[in-house]
């Protein structure tokens, strides 16, 4: 074994001296560096097709996660729609009813029933409305129109409120629009010190 080993690098060297000691245009490969060489060719190829066999189902699962999350928010979308169709027939039913009716209050108190299934509603989507009025203004919150001359409530809290805001889950959906309190002009000029008369610099 030893003296075949011998004789292959022998033919190895010898191959690599022709021409007047010139670099030989090729060298000889012994039998087992060729099959070292295709073994490694062989495992590259093998971990190349491990490769694009991982982004192929990689690719797959992500396409399969966004149609699931479709096809869950599709699903959300259909239950809230299937609540508030019980609404729809109730607003129905009211605006046949008060054609006919000659009770205005019979009238208000079913669009306010209608009113109070639709925020019943709402809210267990995690609807929640922003209590305003009174309360401090609150730029994250509030978006002011301007002010109003008041003493019902405290200077910089919110006077008047034009439109609810609401919160969804947590998270900001709509800012109320308000209008915050201002001291009236005379309250001002009632906080204002006095000023000394000559009478009084005099005494």
């Amino acid at each position: 074994m030893i003296e075949s080993k011998n004789e292959e690098q022998k033919a190895m060297e010898q191959s690599n001296k022709s021409f007047n000691g010139k670099m030989a245009a090729f060298e000889v490969v012994s039998s087992s560096l060729l099959s070292q060489l295709q073994k490694k060719a062989q495992l590259t190829d093998e971990l190349q097709d491990k490769l694009l066999r991982t982004l192929a189902d990689w690719d797959n699962a992500r396409k399969r996660m966004a149609k699931e999350k479709e096809e869950a928010i599709k699903l959300a979308n259909t239950k809230i729609l299937e609540a508030l169709l019980p609404v729809i027939d109730n607003f129905e039913i009211g605006i046949h009813s008060s054609q006919k009716a000659t009770d205005v209050q019979s009238v208000i108190t079913g669009v306010q029933m209608v009113l109070s299934q639709l925020v019943q509603i709402l809210k267990e989507e995690g609807l929640e409305p922003i209590e305003a009025l009174g309360k401090p203004f609150d730029p994250n919150f509030h978006e002011s129109l301007g002010f109003v001359e008041t003493d019902k409530v405290e200077e910089g809290s919110v006077a008047t409120q034009l439109r609810k805001g609401y919160m969804y889950k947590g998270r900001l959906l709509r800012a109320a629009t308000v209008y915050v309190a201002k001291k009236p002009e005379s309250a001002v000029k009632n906080d204002l010190p006095l000023e000394e008369t000559e009478e009084d610099k005099t005494v």
